[in-house]
């Protein structure tokens, strides 16, 4: 497994797109996907852990959803692009189920530790950044934009453990994970993103080689 697993965690609609543009723009071969998601049976778990419905679903449930979402999202698409060398760009990954189902729905770290690792099994991610923002303002936006998903519905404290947990990460790991101020537009986001991006030095070794992928007069 030669490519590179970047995941984008923290709130939503921060552009990962143009994220995606930006490492291509770089002679980068770039596969865009999402958690929970990614494949036709993943996106159909996704419908089920996110619409609202008139059974009330339980922690654990979500919790084993989601894992189990994982695992085909990362045989499917994760490991294949990754053995093909490609840069694989995450909205969302191990990480929120830690955040969510852990902080968030309080069931226990050890435990959902271990059904991360199953789950991902060789899929880990190389670098992981953290869109913060303070809940409050996280909550206006998603608003703003529409979201009116299962999550959207829980309180303020819920949405406030879970920043509270993304951060408590970010200071366990911080040589994979890095934290974004996420309170401006879109472009600073993007700025604060390309910055980090640039200095990384898989991404240096990685555009060499995707340049000379795409560029069929070279040796």
């Amino acid at each position: 497994m030669n490519g590179l697993f970047i995941t984008i965690e923290g709130i939503e609609g921060s552009g990962k797109r143009l994220l995606a543009e930006y490492l291509e723009s770089k002679g980068l071969d770039v596969v865009v996907t999402r958690e929970p998601g990614g494949t036709p049976l993943a996106e159909r778990i996704r419908d089920l852990l996110l619409n609202r419905g008139e059974e009330t679903v339980t922690p654990l449930t979500e919790l084993l959803l989601y894992e189990a979402a994982r695992a085909q999202h990362v045989h499917s698409v994760v490991l294949p692009a990754l053995a093909r060398d490609k840069v694989v760009l995450c909205d969302r990954y191990a990480d929120s189920t830690s955040a969510y189902q852990g902080a968030g729905r309080r069931l226990a770290g050890d435990f959902i530790t271990l059904l991360n690792r199953l789950a991902a099994g060789a899929a880990w991610p190389n670098r992981t950044f953290i869109l913060d923002m303070p809940a409050e303002e996280g909550l206006r936006r998603a608003r703003e934009r529409g979201s009116d998903d299962r999550m959207m519905a829980e309180g303020l404290a819920f949405h406030k453990r879970i920043r509270e947990e993304f951060l408590a990460l970010a200071r366990r790991e911080p040589d994979r994970i890095t934290v974004i101020d996420a309170t401006g537009s879109v472009a600073e986001i993007q700025n604060g993103l390309r910055s980090h991006v640039d200095r990384l030095p898989e991404i240096a070794k990685a555009g060499k080689s995707g340049a000379r992928r795409k560029d069929p007069a070279a040796p």
